[in-house]
């Protein structure tokens, strides 16, 4: 039975006019699952330069998004009631749904827990959140750990995005019915392009904190790469980009692009034109840049953090410790002198074949009807 669902996504982190790539991996997830069901994104967040609540409601790939933005509160009870009376009036609206699509659990999860005790609502999450690994997890205060616990013991299935994450958050206390799904892919747009085979691209595309993200350190090591490579050119992508423009100068960087937001097929476009993508992150999960660089065929250097081991074939790049600019170096010098050689159909394939929006869209689809318990 291929019985369309009406599926009800609500995450604490989604893009917004407020914060434009927040929690843009859960818009994914959405569109892919609404290759085979209706789904309806309901977003609420605070905006500090009104002074009276906005809705905007819009369609985009078949995904029915409502934000509604909220002046700010000082008073967090009131900032608490504002946003739930936001969620359930909208929610409202909406025709009848057969199943809450959770993302990041608190505090969002407050929600779904009042749909299924009091509309008898079933309820599945999806969790993304770094912070539940050690030590980052000590920063967690008893509160919101045994509120999480909660929400966690009533969903119907915990799905983290890998089985590290899986792993840390049992070890952290917090039970549930996991089943790991990972992030998905767009590998219509991420596909195999051309390289300009008179220069070496590397790439790195990310929020550009640098105290997850590292970015210092892969400045770093440019500088002193432009001595080796003389062909090399640098591409640094994502907002605040620019903030690195003083040390890149200081560095006497040569060769390279600072570019802030784009469009999703923009940074499609620059990873196809790459020879290498980076990510020198001291905490992840499992980076959506690093399964789209797949899928575009290139290699990939990433520090072995987080879930990433779990979906990184070897051939397909270099995973190396964090924080270890030497090994950086050398990985760079070793895909530039060719000492591996990807073969771009086979990461591509491989990337589609594990991330590709037909791939999570039917494994969110079998959990979903588990959830109902519908064949």
């Amino acid at each position: 039975m291929n019985k369309k669902l009406h599926i009800l996504f609500i995450s604490s982190w989604y893009p917004s006019r407020v914060f434009p790539t927040n929690g843009d991996f859960v818009q994914r997830h959405a569109e892919a699952v609404a290759t085979k069901h209706k789904v309806t994104v309901i977003h609420v967040v605070t905006d500090t330069d009104i002074k009276s609540p906005e809705n905007f409601d819009t369609i985009t790939k078949n995904v029915e998004t409502k934000l509604v933005y909220l002046p700010k509160s000082k008073n967090q009870l009131i900032k608490l009631f504002h946003f739930f009376k936001a969620y359930l009036s909208n929610i409202k609206k909406i025709e009848p749904i057969d199943v809450v699509h959770v993302n990041i659990t608190f505090p969002i999860g407050l929600i779904a827990l009042y749909l299924k005790w009091f509309l008898h609502k079933p309820y599945i999450i999806s969790e993304h959140w770094s912070d539940y690994q050690f030590p980052l997890n000590n920063s967690i205060g008893f509160l919101r750990k045994m509120t999480t616990k909660l929400i966690l013991k009533n969903a119907t299935f915990v799905c983290p995005v890998t089985n590290h994450l899986q792993k840390a958050m049992i070890d952290f206390g917090l039970k549930g019915n996991y089943l790991s799904v990972p992030n998905v892919v767009n590998t219509s747009i991420f596909n195999i392009g051309k390289i300009n085979s008179n220069k070496f691209v590397v790439s790195h595309i990310s929020d550009m904190d640098n105290s997850i993200k590292n970015i210092s350190g892969i400045l770093n090591i440019i500088s002193k790469l432009e001595q080796q490579i003389p062909n090399l050119e640098f591409n640094l992508i994502g907002g605040n980009s620019k903030k690195y423009l003083q040390l890149i100068h200081k560095l006497n960087i040569k060769n390279f692009n600072v570019i802030d937001n784009i469009p999703h097929n923009e940074v499609a476009n620059y990873l196809k034109k790459s020879n290498v993508f980076v990510l020198f992150s001291n905490y992840e999960n499992l980076p959506c840049v690093i399964l789209e660089a797949f899928s575009c065929g290139i290699p990939v250097i990433s520090t072995d953090v987080g879930g990433i081991s779990e979906y990184f074939p070897q051939n397909f790049g270099y995973l190396i410790s964090p924080k270890d600019e030497a090994t950086l170096e050398k990985s760079i010098l070793k895909i530039y002198d060719k000492k591996i050689k990807p073969n771009k159909k086979v990461i591509h394939n491989y990337a589609e074949n594990k991330f590709g929006i037909n791939t999570i869209s039917s494994t969110f689809s079998k959990i979903y009807k588990q959830t109902l318990n519908i064949n």
